[in-house]
């Protein structure tokens, strides 16, 4: 499991000439950190007498950070999973007319799959953010820096993650699944541009 390594580990495994784990998992691992980041602020935040009107909401933050942050770590192998299903699937037999069929159709899934998986990491990302919305403007105070670096990890991953579904799309034959996920690519990367702009300006240093 790419999630149970070291840092050392993982980044000498990315580094590698392996194409996994690649800009998806990475953009997982950075929405993970940005969810553990957002919890730190909020545990930080918690049982402080100065802090006491929000110390349930920050209650529940930190968890719902926690629960991204597992999740997210999960999606670093998913995704390269994901790819690698890609890859079994073009190795298919092609001699006959019908094996052909049967490896276009499973190429088109798994695909659609290395779509699927990047996309519900930026969304994941993208509820990160909001998170860290409401840790830097009602957190620690003198964790505000942390709030913000969680919120421009988030949109990285949201941007990252992205990236890996639009590259996919190319490949998929599906024009109303194509159609569909693009609009919400689209949508999904105006939100995280817009919402980190309005993060960045709420920190006071």
């Amino acid at each position: 499991m790419l999630a149970d390594k070291t840092v050392k580990e993982f980044l000498d495994e990315t580094a590698s000439n392996n194409p996994v784990p690649g800009g998806g998992s990475i953009a997982a691992e950075s929405g993970a950190t940005a969810a553990a980041l957002v919890e730190m602020v909020a545990n930080l935040t918690i049982g402080k007498k100065k802090y006491v009107e929000v110390e349930e909401e920050m209650k529940v933050a930190a968890k719902l950070a926690k629960k991204f942050r597992e999740t997210l770590l999960e999606d670093i192998d998913r995704d390269a999973k994901a790819f690698d299903e890609v890859m079994k699937a073009f190795k298919m037999a092609k001699e006959t007319d019908e094996e052909k069929a049967v490896r276009r159709e499973a190429i088109q899934e798994a695909t659609k799959e290395a779509a699927n998986v990047p996309l519900e990491v930026a969304k994941k990302a993208y509820e990160v953010m909001d998170l860290a919305e409401f840790v830097v403007k009602k957190g620690n105070k003198n964790a505000v820096t942390d709030g913000a670096v969680a919120a421009m990890l988030a949109r990285t991953a949201v941007l990252s993650a992205l990236y890996n579904v639009k590259i996919n799309l190319g490949s998929i034959k599906d024009e109303a699944y194509v159609a569909q996920v693009t609009k919400e690519v689209e949508k999904l990367e105006a939100k995280a541009k817009s919402q980190e702009k309005e993060i960045l300006k709420s920190v006071v240093l």
